[in-house]
């Protein structure tokens, strides 16, 4: 009887420790990350130099940015008498983004070029992921942005119907996040506008982006973009000479603040501006510094202490 009873409670034992392990590996299946997992944000910030990046505010999030360019470095109107562009200033803007959700964003800012008034929605369509059974190998977001010229005119003709004050910007944003250092994008776009340089220039201009970011340190991040304009539908012999878009800086995160400090060959900020009107060139000293400070608050704080934000 004794040997019965041995047997049994062996054979509870044995059972006991399986169901113990089916529901271990049970949980381990559905709490596997592995299995699938956000990758972290290509960019650290929703700006690169000049272009946009694929990333968009957190939801309440609110980014009050504000971005300066100076004059040029060297050449004509440059070198020490102007403090190598520090006494001139070619462009200021400061302006707020939104999230209304964690991929959509909505935007409204002011430049001093033009006087230029200028808003956007972006929204991000898909998100880079990673995992044996749901991979998405590239974020893609999509940028609808407006501009409203508001200054006075400098020639009577210059603006013969009001609407032609208003630019409009539509561009898709394709980035991927090589490694944990290197992240890389391409973004096609196209400008559409009434007032052009002269009859040649297309009042439908295309341009396509490439940029990336490399991290250097916890902190500190390299970034460069540039614009490919010329040579696509605009001719390259204008009379007005004009050229395509290149910025290269530092990037240093401090907490809630991203701060960068940035070279550039393009006189203003808003892509309505910079990738139609950018008449400086490296090679000829039109190269001016700048920098962007960019604060972010959030308005309404989750309960949930693991949410935190995608960009700060």
């Amino acid at each position: 009887m004794s040997k019965i009873y041995t047997l049994i409670t062996f054979i509870l034992l044995i059972s006991g420790k399986l169901f113990a392990q089916s529901a271990d590996s049970l949980l381990q299946s559905i709490t596997d990350t592995s299995e699938f997992k956000m990758i972290n944000p290509a960019f650290k910030s929703t700006r690169i130099v000049l272009s946009h990046s694929t990333e968009t505010q957190k939801a309440h999030d609110l980014d009050m940015r504000i971005r300066h360019h100076f004059g040029d470095i060297g050449g004509e109107f440059g070198s020490a008498h102007t403090l190598y562009g520090l006494d001139v200033a070619s462009d200021l803007f400061i302006g707020f983004d939104y999230g209304i959700t964690d991929r959509l964003t909505v935007s409204i800012g002011r430049s001093k070029h033009d006087e230029l008034y200028n808003g956007f929605l972006k929204y991000k369509l898909f998100e880079q992921r990673g995992g044996k059974h749901h991979d998405f190998p590239l974020n893609i977001t999509f940028l609808a942005q407006m501009g409203w010229i508001t200054r006075a005119p400098f020639a009577t003709n210059e603006f013969t119907v009001y609407a032609n004050r208003f630019t409009y910007f539509l561009q898709p944003l394709i980035s991927r996040k090589i490694s944990q250092r290197l992240s890389l994008q391409v973004a096609p776009s196209v400008l559409l506008r009434k007032n052009t340089v002269e009859s040649r220039d297309p009042e439908n201009l295309f341009s396509i982006g490439f940029a990336g970011r490399l991290k250097l340190t916890k902190r500190l991040s390299f970034i460069a973009d540039y614009t490919l304009v010329n040579g696509l539908n605009r001719p390259n012999d204008l009379s007005q000479k004009l050229y395509n878009p290149l910025g290269v800086g530092l990037e240093i995160e401090t907490g809630g603040h991203v701060f960068s400090l940035n070279f550039m060959n393009s006189e203003f900020i808003s892509e309505n501006s910079f990738i139609a009107d950018t008449k400086k060139s490296w090679k000829h000293g039109g190269v001016r510094f700048g920098f962007t400070i960019s604060r972010n608050f959030t308005l309404f704080k989750s309960k949930d202490k693991n949410i935190q934000s995608k960009i700060y």
